[in-house]
């Protein structure tokens, strides 16, 4: 087992020092090695050891029996508490309270921000492009009305805490290693109010609030999208101590069309038409989320084709712009045939050129020599 080292040694001091030298130097090492400070390996031993040796050399009998016969003198123990038993600091910030007089940045409580309330609202795919006006009903507290928040019974009103003298906090003086120090800690009799209500309200038991249920009206902008998220201000929990009420968040959900769908501000909406539409063209009406606009389809449309009706989409949001409809062309091929119209199609098919597959291939590998060049 390793010998113990010299006390003076551990505290960096002479054998000769004074009292005041010796605190003088516990603090500076209590500082540097106390666990709540420093985590480094070997801190907390070396802390054990500044404070066995502070308490020696501060007790005049114990520091006698060690000038005279070493660490022998003192027994096993040494004659220190160990750090189990240093009791005087709970903590770094209690080691700032015993140097410097108590901690000076703890201060009174007063007006709290209420609290923030969130809901989720589902809206229609309409209501969700064209924007819509929605109510809503949310239980908050507000203010109790008997005492307007005060707390106190009507005709009587808060006095000044007795315990605290108004100030909110209290200060113990006590006796440490070092000498006596203040600690400053909330009055545990107003909780740092300064006041306390000798007749609390009846309606409220003197807290000030209570819960109601309340209809708040939302304003849903144009363009909103699902899982975007407003802020209504000053719609939450109110405030205590006259502090500002906290805000309403709303998330919001919409649901599918059964027509459209959106990409961004646009729509994108699928139209049905038949082959003789396709080969000849034709003007039909479309849906939009305002009113039906007649679309030209125009001769010889491929399947897939994307068609667009400027402005017909979603307006931006907190804005005047408005995306585009685009139409998906669908060509729908008949799966049942009369037998006229089996003759018409055969006698059709007979004079329709087929698309030469082979041909096709050879024009789009010539496309991608004229891109790439020939080898």
């Amino acid at each position: 087992m390793p010998s113990k080292r010299d006390y003076y040694e551990v505290l960096g001091i002479s054998s000769t020092s004074s009292e005041e030298e010796i605190k003088r130097a516990f603090r500076r090492l209590a500082m540097e090695y106390h666990p709540d400070r420093n985590n480094e390996a070997g801190a907390e031993a070396k802390f054990k050891e500044v404070n066995e040796a502070y308490q020696v050399l501060t007790d005049e009998e114990k520091r006698s029996v060690y000038d005279r016969f070493g660490h022998a003198g003192l027994g096993a123990n040494g004659g220190g508490q160990g750090f189990e038993g240093f009791e005087t600091f709970g903590g770094l910030g209690d080691i700032f309270d015993a140097f410097f007089g108590g901690s000076g940045n703890r201060t009174r409580s007063g007006p709290q921000r209420g609290s923030d309330l969130a809901i989720e609202l589902t809206l229609s795919f309409e209501e969700a492009a064209l924007g819509t006006q929605r109510e809503v009903e949310i239980d908050r507290s507000e203010a109790c009305q008997q005492c307007k928040g005060s707390r106190a019974e009507s005709g009587t009103s808060s006095v000044e805490c007795t315990t605290c003298h108004g100030g909110g906090q209290v200060r113990r003086s006590q006796q440490s290693l070092f000498g006596q120090f203040t600690q400053v800690t909330t009055c545990p009799t107003c909780r740092g109010e300064g006041r306390v209500i000798p007749k609390p309200c009846s309606a409220c038991r003197g807290i000030g609030q209570e819960r109601v249920s309340r209809k708040i009206s939302i304003r849903v902008p144009a363009g909103v999208e699902g899982g975007s998220r407003m802020r209504l201000n000053g719609e939450g929990e109110a405030g205590i101590q006259g502090g500002s009420r906290g805000d309403l968040y709303t998330t919001f959900h919409v649901k599918e069309h059964i027509y459209f769908k959106r990409h961004g501000f646009n729509l994108l909406y699928d139209l049905p038409i038949n082959f003789a539409q396709a080969a000849l063209g034709d003007t039909v009406k479309v849906p939009t989320l305002y009113e039906s606009e007649e679309l030209k389809v125009p001769a010889g449309v491929q399947n897939d084709m994307l068609l667009r009706l400027k402005g017909k989409g979603i307006q931006h949001l907190n804005g005047n712009r408005k995306g585009d409809l685009l139409v998906r062309v669908c060509v729908v091929t008949p799966k049942k045939l009369t037998s006229e119209q089996i003759q018409l199609f055969t006698e059709l098919a007979e004079d329709l050129e087929k698309p030469d597959g082979n041909e096709q291939q050879s024009s789009w590998f010539d496309r991608v020599k004229d891109t790439f060049g020939s080898s």
